[in-house]
């Protein structure tokens, strides 16, 4: 194969995968590493997908290796090289180089409209209706660029009212269908405070909480109920949605499914949190179980879904029947001060704050705290690059169990940390 010439604005340096080098023409010009979806331009130079398309985003509109204007931006797959790639990766599998999978094309705009008309126009047959909205759904699983495509095709207006549409014989399925791809385009905020002022939507979307047969009915029901929640402006709207005694009651039932996918945990903190955002009606999340529920699935967490559910105790614990709640379990205190320094500034501050709350209410919960160590992690915590408003929460936590610390070592923590110097929080 002739070599084709790199101009010398690019920088070209050795790179090797498990101590082989890669042929310079199975590299990006841009990125210099190994192309993964190689696509030509119309200057005829190729370039790995991504790449371009990030030098195109940022306002570039000439080709980066010859200069010349881009008469369109239209990106043609190199199938041919991509499959030397692949063959180049297999035949170099004892050094460690792995086959680059083969990409999935971009949806075509014209195909997604296609398909959005057929799923919304009631004279198609439901079966009809259905696949097509299947086939959007797989579409919007396979890339960022093809949800980006059918969100500003006006699909998420379109799947409202097909999940509300009101006749009685609309097929359920269906209906599904367009929930599952609601959640992951939530709708308009316009749309969300319609959904919201709507007894009849919201309580649809709450009895869907409750599918006897599909976990993910349940799961997409709970999604969009978070998303109506955070696009609704109005608090009095937010306010009646977290009315419903049922809408913990489901959503937590989705915490304490045995067998809970990751998907399931993230959507199920993620909207009791939402819930437990309303002051008046933390009660109910109580009530419905979700002190168990969360203290159960806390160490199941990644860090995000962590942080949400540590906020999601501190706020409960502001209210009575939280603080009673929480620490009539057993696992409460010792979680809470496991927690302090070892998943993020977030977790740390939530989880302090929480101890606070429940400190403050019983000698015996600031008995626990200690014998589960809490001391030495407000120290190092003080002392820590944290944030300051987990700073205030240590010292004060610090100053209230100071009654409770052990007599043998009141004279070494106060020698590290002046409890009298409080920042009031």
């Amino acid at each position: 194969m002739r070599e084709k010439r790199i101009p010398a604005m690019v920088p070209l340096e050795p790179l090797d995968a498990a101590g082989i080098q890669i042929p310079y023409y199975f590299r990006c010009p841009i990125s210099l590493e190994l192309m993964q979806d190689p696509v030509t331009v119309c200057t005829g130079q190729t370039y790995d997908r991504s790449s371009i398309e990030a030098w195109v985003a940022t306002g570039n509109i000439t080709c980066p290796v010859t200069r010349v204007p881009l008469a369109d931006f239209s990106l043609i797959p190199n199938h041919t090289l991509r499959r030397l790639i692949q063959e180049w990766c297999v035949s170099n599998r004892s050094f460690g180089v792995e086959r680059i999978p083969t990409p999935k094309q971009p949806a075509d705009p014209s195909l997604i409209r296609s398909l959005l008309n057929q799923a919304t126009s009631v004279s198609n047959p439901v079966h009809n209706r259905i696949a097509a909205l299947r086939r959007l759904r797989g579409f919007a699983r396979d890339s960022e660029k093809n949800r980006s495509l059918i969100a500003t095709l006006n699909a998420r207006d379109a799947l409202v009212s097909v999940l509300f549409n009101s006749d009685e014989f609309e097929s359920s399925e269906l209906k599904h269908e367009s929930l599952a791809l609601l959640a992951i385009f939530p709708p308009s905020d316009a749309v969300c405070t319609s959904i919201a002022s709507d007894p009849d939507r919201v309580g649809y979307l709450v009895s869907l909480l409750f599918h006897p047969s599909s976990i993910d009915v349940r799961v997409n029901s709970a999604a969009l109920i978070e998303s109506v929640i955070a696009g609704t402006k109005s608090a009095d709207l937010r306010s009646f949605i977290c009315t419903s005694d049922e809408i913990y009651v489901g959503v937590i039932s989705i915490l304490t499914n045995p067998i809970p996918s990751p998907r399931a945990l993230k959507i199920g903190v993620k909207t009791l949190f939402a819930l437990c955002l309303s002051k008046q009606h933390r009660h109910k999340a109580v009530s419905a179980g979700a002190v168990n529920a969360l203290i159960t699935r806390l160490t199941e967490l990644d860090k995000c879904d962590c942080e949400r559910a540590l906020a999601t105790v501190e706020l409960l614990c502001r209210i009575p029947q939280g603080c009673s709640a929480f620490g009539a379990h057993a696992l409460t205190v010792p979680l809470l001060v496991k927690t302090i320094l070892k998943i993020s500034d977030r977790a740390t501050e939530y989880a302090a704050g929480a101890l606070l709350a429940l400190a403050s209410t019983s000698e015996k919960l600031q008995r626990e705290a200690v014998n589960a160590g809490v001391l030495t992690q407000l120290l190092l915590l003080v002392q820590s690059d944290c944030t300051e408003r987990a700073k205030r929460k240590a010292q004060m936590l610090l100053k209230l169990l100071r009654d409770s610390w052990p007599d043998d070592s009141i004279g070494n923590y106060s020698d590290d940390f002046n409890c009298s110097d409080v920042v009031p929080f």
